[in-house]
């Protein structure tokens, strides 16, 4: 009896003892997780860096897809990132915010302008940008990409993907009507005349004010004109003769559509009209080309065709980049993202993080939106093609994923490359990049479309008061 009750005794003290010894395992692991950080993985080797990233890919699921390609990024490395979703018209307030409190970011995903806005202002390093080429080869990257994120000969940004404005028409409206594609500034003034009938517009143009999507677009009709920003000696030429005929060209479209839209055309009301078929031609980015095909629930083509096959605007549009007039060569506008870095940044996981996005997680970056996200990095030493092929093979869509081939031509496909690799942008031939960048950010060509298409000012008048912001615009000492 007494042996049996010393045995009882002494498994009950090993059964307590071993549940001691469990709950403070259970107790130390969820300890050294709460010490390591945010990554779940980070209870196997503490985070060695954190860094602060902003980027633009602020849409669920592109923030989604970013969040998991950067997961994979911080368990190779144990660097930890901070990512700050940023929408596209929150940059400037957000940066001026940033300085204010002196929170800057160490990396961040720039469109073209800002890049060179901060370049100018003194805020990136620029010795990251070329650690990360030398190490990955410029010689794989897009040489116009390379000269458009550099400012006097220094690289101040890698270039990432890029996109080229579309003019995007109904090839069966254009058929019906005789029409040729629209590939001049003439044919598309001649088109949207002939179209405009009954409750179809001819054009559908933006002329809000506060977004940078009207200037976007009538820089890209402007540079077909033959109107620059500066001209050869630095002097803003936005009265010369050719930008007059551009406002001048731009204002009366503007007011044709004005007369058949309810209030404002922005970004959106201009894609909704045109997937409503009730517009024959507008101007947009391609990353509307997979919603136009019904692979996306956000924004839906609602033509009636459409209810039967959601991608009947897919299959019947056409697609024009490069547009010309009587006044020199096609110039197609367009926009290259790059990743900068702030000076102050932590530069060696800062420079770790961008290679990361051009090398082992770039066919991942480059998926979250194929259309829209052409790689100005081809390949690499050992396959120069690399990059480029696997794009091609990408799926675009959101709720619903295909290949773009599926839906257009292979000559539409390969028009979304050209303007990555030759178009132009006010300023950047003249060395005024970082002018171009201040005037996107205050907008006043936006306002003073929208007061000429309002009959406010003149389109003479707007293109004088563009001038006089631009000047003003101008860093000491130019």
């Amino acid at each position: 009896m007494s042996q049996n009750w010393a045995i009882a005794i002494g498994q009950a003290v090993h059964t307590r003892a071993r549940a001691l010894c469990l709950a403070l395992i259970v107790f130390l692991t969820g300890a050294a997780g709460c010490f390591g950080g945010k990554d779940g993985d980070e209870t196997v080797e503490p985070l060695r860096h954190r860094i602060t990233v902003w980027s633009l890919e602020f849409q669920p699921d592109r923030l989604r897809a970013t969040k998991a390609n950067i997961a994979a990024f911080t368990r190779a490395t144990r660097i930890g990132v901070d990512l700050v979703p940023i929408g596209d018209d929150e940059l400037p307030s957000r940066m001026a915010r940033a300085r204010s409190t002196g929170h800057m970011p160490d990396v961040a995903q720039l469109p073209l302008d800002s890049l060179h806005t901060y370049a100018g202002e003194n805020l990136l390093d620029t010795t990251v940008p070329q650690d990360v080429l030398e190490r990955l080869g410029d010689d794989t990257f897009s040489q116009t990409a390379l000269s458009l994120a550099s400012q006097e000969s220094r690289i101040v940004g890698v270039p990432s993907d890029g996109w080229g404005q579309l003019l995007i028409y109904r090839r069966d409206l254009f058929r019906r009507a005789g029409l040729q594609p629209p590939t001049t500034l003439e044919d598309i003034q001649r088109a949207a005349r002939r179209l405009d009938r009954g409750p179809l517009a001819g054009i559908a143009l933006p002329d809000a004010p506060d977004e940078n999507f009207t200037a976007e677009i009538f820089e890209h009709i402007a540079l077909a004109a033959g109107c620059e920003l500066v001209d050869d000696r630095g002097h803003v030429s936005l009265d010369t003769r050719r930008c007059r005929r551009a406002f001048r060209y731009y204002v009366a479209l503007a007011r044709d559509d004005a007369r058949r839209s309810v209030g404002r055309t922005t970004r959106d009301t201009a894609r909704d009209r045109y997937f409503a078929g009730r517009t024959a031609m507008m101007f947009w980015s391609p990353f509307v080309l997979d919603a136009m095909a019904g692979l996306t629930d956000d924004a839906k083509p609602t033509c009636p065709q459409c209810r039967r096959d959601p991608a009947f605007l897919a299959r019947n549009s056409g697609l024009v980049g490069p547009l010309s007039s009587g006044h020199g060569t096609p110039a197609q506008y367009g926009s290259i993202s790059s990743w900068g870095v702030f000076k102050g940044a932590d530069l060696d996981a800062s420079r770790r993080f961008v290679q990361y996005m051009l090398s082992d997680g770039y066919v991942r970056w480059l998926a979250l939106s194929p259309q829209g996200k052409f790689p100005v990095r081809r390949g690499d030493a050992t396959d120069p093609e690399r990059y480029f092929v696997a794009w091609k093979r990408l799926r675009s869509g959101v709720e619903r994923k295909a290949p773009l081939r599926r839906f257009y031509s292979k000559e539409a496909i390969d028009s979304l490359g050209e303007g990555v690799q030759a178009f132009r942008r006010w300023g950047f031939p003249h060395g005024q990049a970082a002018l171009a960048g201040a005037l996107r950010d205050s907008q006043p060509l936006s306002r003073a479309i929208a007061d000429a298409v309002d009959g406010h000012i003149t389109p003479a008048g707007a293109a004088t008061r563009v001038k006089a912001a631009v000047e003003r615009l101008r860093a000491p000492g130019e």
